[in-house]
């Protein structure tokens, strides 16, 4: 059974930095698609972040670019989104997802039928 457990969300002051992680389990494969997703109460999910593990490929937000940063490690089976110069919209509970079409990271925008979905991690940014 596959699991996806997110880990690393917090309380962060404006212009500050969090990690996440996002652990996969019973997920194998080297090519697989990995996305970052955040959703606040009221609105759709909206993509972040998208990694192809088989070409290193990303692919971001153009609210995010320049300041997040995915990268998968295919050793640990984990990926993480690190997130530089946080701002007070990008609070949120973030989630991350796994698919093995490799095709929903490598399009542009973001799909949201990924196959396996995490519980999601909270971000909060206070100003």
């Amino acid at each position: 059974q596959v699991q996806l457990v997110e880990s690393g969300g917090g309380s962060v002051q404006a212009g500050g930095s969090l990690r996440l992680s996002c652990a996969a389990s019973g997920y194998t494969g080297s090519r697989n698609c990995m996305g970052w997703f955040r959703q606040v109460p009221g609105k759709e999910r909206e993509g972040v972040a998208t990694s192809y593990t088989g070409r290193g490929s990303t692919y971001y937000a153009d609210s995010v670019k320049g300041r997040f940063n995915t990268s998968p490690d295919s050793a640990k089976n984990t990926v993480y989104l690190k997130m530089n110069r946080l701002k007070p919209e990008d609070p949120a509970m973030y989630y991350c997802a796994a698919d093995s079409a490799a095709w929903k990271c490598l399009v542009a925008g973001f799909r949201k039928d990924y196959n396996y979905w995490g519980q999601g991690t909270q971000v909060t940014v206070s100003s």
